[in-house]
């Protein structure tokens, strides 16, 4: 057998790395470390479909991919999606793009993406971001997965799904604004 198809091999080369794309999504250690499991289990479980056309880290992180939708899933169930108020279809045109005007930022974003401290304080503030709405949000904005997927993966609505990233996004907002904005105009 060789070393890539060894499951301790795995643990050995992959677990950080793999530990920390889960952790980016879930922003949580345990559900990070039980994602993780699920995901060696499920890699050792069907490892005779492992063709070797791609590393196999990145096959693992494919599985991993899953069980953390499964995870949010799981989340997910526990937030009743329905008590969001009802959107005015006037306040989003097609695709869920804001219709009114976007107050303007107290800083210039583009710049600030350059800068290593900027993406400390993005992070800070997406963590303040409650689950399962922070998954959804970095799997809208950050994986750019396209919104019948996520709809369809979370069985919510796209009017829910543009609730959600609207919300998270004043959200980021406000925080960048206090914590970047003001130190760094």
């Amino acid at each position: 057998m060789s070393n890539e198809r060894d499951p301790e091999f795995w643990v050995e080369e992959y677990s950080d790395y793999l530990f920390g794309f889960a952790y980016s999504r879930l922003n949580d250690v345990h559900k990070s470390e039980d994602v993780l499991q699920e995901t060696f289990l499920s890699a050792v479980k069907s490892i005779e479909k492992y063709d070797g056309r791609v590393p196999i880290k990145f096959w693992l992180r494919g599985i991993m991919k899953y069980k953390i939708l499964d995870s949010i899933k799981r989340d997910l169930k526990e937030i009743d999606l329905d008590s969001f108020p009802e959107v005015d279809s006037r306040v989003f045109k097609t695709m869920g793009i804001f219709s009114r005007k976007v107050v303007d930022w107290d800083f210039d974003p583009l710049q600030s993406f350059e800068k290593d401290e900027f993406w400390q304080i993005f992070r800070s503030c997406l963590e303040k971001v409650k689950d399962p709405l922070r998954a959804i949000y970095m799997m809208k904005e950050i994986d750019n997965v396209d919104t019948k997927t996520i709809c369809d993966q979370f069985e919510i609505s796209q009017a829910n799904l543009w609730v959600i990233t609207h919300r998270v996004r004043k959200s980021m907002k406000l925080c960048l604004n206090k914590n970047w904005g003001e130190t760094y105009k």
